[in-house]
């Protein structure tokens, strides 16, 4: 693929105004902002919604791949040499590779995600440079589509549009497009953390009768307010009616719904991912869905992604696969961008950023 740039200079006046330089790729501009004296260097990975684009170019000098596809490796090592910020997406692997091309006047990392499994933390801590995240401005968002996702799956929308589209709709049958309804079951949460939490206080007054939930820690203030028991995995699995993953990804979670996890859970139940690709091995996954040891399964998440479209999973009725979209609002992404932006800013200036990562 063939990124060699055609240059424009807009230079005028550059220790008082800086220079930008336009280079023009096949999948998009990378666009530098030349250092302005005084200003710190900020590398931005992806276009991000101009109100956080515009807070970075307020107090620093920005360099941006331009583009909605990731940055190229290539590309990337190359636009973070001698910066003193870098605002990076999910998408981006940072790593030690990167920050060495960053160099020694590299101060602070943000990443507009509140997922953190992108960036290695040990190398971060070596180099004792604080990362930022955002949190909390997603939770609502993804426990919305974390519920839109489980009634589309469970009430099979997905075959029942195509159904219609197909004219496969034909006379009245008692139990045809028939699927599995919340009322009087038990929901089991697998990562009580904000977003669990708000997807059982959604789901609540659709008359779920038991939530179940697991993790290292049991959590009894947020599992009092809809009323969850912590209890271990396996109890979660063999009780639950609907199964829900809402956990970060870790060594220990990472594959955890595996083979062995879906053959403990009930054969009418449903799984549903919104946390990250990685916490399901999708062979086995697949395998249990073909081989009914599980009735469905509803995924926002997937590895990789995007999902080749040849992949397994896609033909199969019971699977309803979505692309990443549990924080895809207007107002989400804009908040999300907007505090990844002033969590940098706040690493430049050595203060204590609106929400940090502990290291």
């Amino acid at each position: 693929m063939n990124f060699a740039p055609k240059l424009q200079h807009f230079c005028t006046k550059p220790a008082l105004f800086g220079c930008f330089i336009k280079r023009e790729g096949s999948r998009g501009i990378h666009v530098r902002r030349m250092s302005t004296a005084g200003k710190p260097n900020v590398y931005v990975t992806r276009r991000i919604p101009q109100k956080a684009l515009d807070l970075l170019q307020g107090e620093c000098s920005v360099a941006q791949w331009d583009a909605d596809d990731p940055v190229p490796r290539v590309e990337l090592l190359k636009g973070v040499k001698g910066i003193d910020g870098l605002y990076c997406l999910l998408t981006d692997k940072i790593d030690a590779e990167v920050l060495d091309a960053a160099g020694p006047g590299l101060k602070a990392v943000s990443t507009m995600s509140v997922g953190f499994d992108h960036i290695s933390l040990p190398e971060l801590r070596k180099r004792k440079l604080p990362l930022g995240y955002t949190p909390d401005v997603l939770t609502d968002a993804t426990a919305e589509l974390t519920v839109a996702l489980l009634l589309t799956t469970s009430r099979r929308l997905v075959e029942g549009v195509h159904e219609v589209k197909s004219g496969g709709w034909g006379t009245w049958i008692p139990l045809w497009m028939c699927g599995s309804g919340l009322s009087g079951s038990t929901v089991g949460i697998v990562g009580l953390g904000r977003i669990g939490a708000a997807v059982a206080e959604r789901l609540k007054p659709f008359g779920v009768s038991r939530f179940l939930y697991h993790g290292r820690n049991p959590k009894p203030e947020a599992a009092g307010k809809v009323g969850a028991v912590h209890v271990e995995l396996e109890e979660l699995l063999s009780e639950s009616d609907f199964v829900i993953a809402t956990c970060a990804l870790t060594p220990e979670t990472k594959e955890m719904f595996n083979k062995t996890v879906f053959s403990k859970m009930k054969s009418s139940a449903i799984f549903i991912n919104t946390s990250r690709g990685g916490v399901v091995h999708q062979e086995d996954l697949y395998e249990a869905l073909k081989r009914g040891t599980i009735k469905a399964a509803g995924l926002d998440v997937t590895t990789p992604e995007p999902l080749p479209t040849d992949h397994p999973l896609l033909t199969l009725d019971n699977c309803v696969v979505l692309p990443h979209i549990g924080s895809a609002t207007v107002e989400t992404r804009t908040e999300m961008a907007v505090l990844a932006a002033r969590n940098l800013l706040a690493g430049l200036k050595g203060e204590k950023m609106p929400a940090q990562v502990q290291l």
